[in-house]
């Protein structure tokens, strides 16, 4: 494939044209010629949408492969044949190439990190000390698992409020831009004195009629800043604050973390990864301040001090978890115990998303449902108001 690459040379962005069988390739050929990377871009079929890569499917199929008897570089070749010409079989072939120049198996995968996470890689590291790469590829599925189930459940939770704002806000949005300035004209110079609400609505349609490219062109550029703002907010953990201002969604995003967190370094522990290292490696599933909160746990550690305790001073832990790794401790089963950690939190985290949308979405229906109807009724009162008068 052929690849756009734009980078510094002694202080000069300049553009090279690479051929390599991936992006990771451009980028180490790019290198090999004192070239710093800035952006990698593919010049080669352009019309074509890029394959994702499954990397959950690629652990699926890889252990059942070896669970067969096969040899890694066996089963990877045959996982190639099947995907025949396209992008996914690219990935495969290089990672064979890799295995047949002698090559550990994670060594291969280390080189493309737009495929295989660091955390995978570590995985399958610690595993091939022990020459168990099939248990380390059923524990990332099992893990991964459990992470795309609470996600999951969160985002499902979340559908049907979205689908309420937009269709609900779009009918707001009809109405004050559309209905109601027509309302405005068919009132205007009636002559009859109209309840004060209806006479501010109705002013508000007057306003809309007499400025309405000014308003559209406002409401665009304020959309367009508020995307801007949301790209920023989302790369800068901004929006995180943000949504930490409302009461009682804090402690749950702490815990989400959290989660996330023990179900990561439990599943490291059990491959037979150091705790320091499985640390290090978790910090790429937490964000904000717990990356930093993992920095001084791992520094704590180094000085001497126990796991749970290390934990508990950096505001790492909850009640039921410091009691879970302390037992740990003494038995030997932090791996385990991590894990189960993980598992408690996330059903709790379950449970409150269950009750919170059970709870929120027909509050949110009723605010919809009572300003849509506030502005109909709004609308109607000067009609009912001179229906009255011809009695």
């Amino acid at each position: 494939m052929k690849f756009e690459v734009r980078g510094l040379r002694r202080g000069v962005v300049e553009s090279l044209a690479i051929d390599a069988p991936n992006a990771d390739d451009a980028r180490r050929l790019a290198l090999e010629q004192q070239l710093d990377v800035l952006t990698i871009k593919s010049s080669s079929e352009p019309w074509r949408r890029r394959q994702r890569f499954d990397l959950s499917l690629f652990s699926e199929e890889l252990a059942e492969l070896l669970d067969a008897g096969l040899s890694v570089v066996e089963a990877v070749d045959t996982l190639a044949q099947q995907q025949g010409h396209s992008d996914t079989a690219k990935v495969y072939r290089e990672i064979e190439r890799a295995l047949r120049q002698g090559q550990p198996f994670s060594t291969a995968l280390e080189k493309m990190p737009h495929h295989f996470p660091a955390l995978y890689v570590g995985l399958l590291r610690a595993a091939e000390r022990t020459s168990d790469l099939r248990g380390a590829l059923m524990r990332y599925l099992e893990y991964s698992g459990r992470l795309d189930a609470l996600r999951n459940k969160i985002v499902s939770a979340l559908i049907y409020p979205t689908i309420l704002l937009t269709v609900g806000g779009g009918v707001i949005v009809f109405l004050l831009t559309f209905v109601v300035p027509r309302f405005s004209s068919v009132y205007h110079g009636a002559g009859r004195e109209l309840p004060f609400l209806s006479s501010l609505l109705l002013q508000w349609g007057a306003l809309v009629s007499k400025n309405a490219t000014v308003l559209a062109l406002g409401a665009a550029f304020t959309l367009v800043l508020l995307a801007f703002w949301f790209v920023h907010a989302r790369r800068s953990d901004g929006l995180e604050r943000l949504v930490n201002l409302i009461p009682g969604v804090k402690y749950r995003v702490h815990l989400f973390r959290l989660s996330r967190l023990y179900l990561t370094i439990g599943t490291l522990l059990n491959g037979g990864m150091p705790f320091v290292q499985a640390l290090g490696l978790s910090r790429g599933v937490v964000g904000g301040a717990h990356q930093a909160q993992l920095a001084a746990t791992a520094e704590a550690l180094r000085r001497g001090g126990s796991i749970s305790a290390s934990l508990e001073a950096h505001q790492l832990t909850t009640v039921v978890s410091s009691r879970l790794l302390r037992a740990g401790e003494g038995t030997g089963r932090m791996g385990d115990l991590f894990i189960r950690a993980g598992r408690y939190h996330d059903n709790e985290l379950g449970r409150w998303v269950e009750r919170f949308s059970k709870s929120f979405e027909p509050i949110l229906m009723a605010v919809i449902g009572v300003v849509i109807g506030g502005i109909v009724i709004l609308l109607y009162m000067p009609i009912f108001d001179l229906a009255g008068s011809f009695r």
